[in-house]
């Protein structure tokens, strides 16, 4: 067990192993966040019987969260990769790049999880740039009114790069504006991105995050 403990911590396996961890915290949060979300709109909105309503939370939960795990560790592949090849050291236009090709290849395709997923983060984007108080964020309740409209979802070819810039623009701001960006997306993403950085055992590699 020690000789894995040493593996673990080897400063050269570092790069890779976060990938794994990256994978597994994207995995885990997107079951955390997908699942009580699909729960609660299939006692509520849910149509047909519960077998149907539960196929349609594994769906949904299951989309999100492999969505996640695949977007983390390719997005920490394409910084490793851009890093090598600058000599081991990270631009400012590399997070941009992994979360533009991320954004693409893993979100790109129209679906009504993705369409969710890249609304929330673009609506985190466009925030970012109003001007930042002095203090902190209050939490206010926002109130919503439903549509009187059928809604129709945008053209998949549009959608796409609305995606991959989207991806790209939020992936930027973390590393170098993080201060810009809503506490809630903030905290997702110190989750995803920075806390799979860290372990000390093969126990908070797979398992606990620490």
């Amino acid at each position: 067990m020690s000789s894995i403990t040493h593996w673990l911590s080897d400063p050269r396996m570092h790069d890779y192993l976060a990938i794994v961890k990256g994978a597994r915290n994207g995995f885990v949060y997107g079951v955390k966040v997908r699942f009580p979300h699909a729960l609660i709109m299939a006692i509520l909105f849910g149509r047909g019987d519960w077998k149907s309503r539960l196929l349609v939370i594994y769906k949904a939960t299951k989309q999100h969260a492999f969505n996640l795990a695949k977007f983390v560790s390719l997005y920490k592949v394409l910084l490793l990769l851009q890093r090598k090849a600058n000599g081991g050291k990270q631009r400012s236009a590399d997070t941009f790049v992994a979360g533009l090709l991320g954004g693409y290849v893993v979100f790109g395709d129209r679906s009504a999880v993705n369409e969710q997923i890249v609304l929330y983060v673009v609506s985190r984007v466009i925030a970012s740039f109003m001007p930042r108080a002095g203090s902190p964020y209050s939490k206010v309740p926002a109130g919503a009114s439903g549509p009187v409209v059928r809604p129709i979802p945008p053209d998949p070819r549009y959608f796409s790069v609305f995606a991959a810039l989207s991806w790209g623009a939020v992936m930027w701001l973390f590393q170098h504006r993080g201060e810009a960006i809503q506490p809630g997306m903030f905290n997702s993403m110190t989750y995803l991105y920075r806390d799979s950085e860290v372990w000390t055992d093969l126990r908070t590699l797979l398992w606990h995050n620490t």
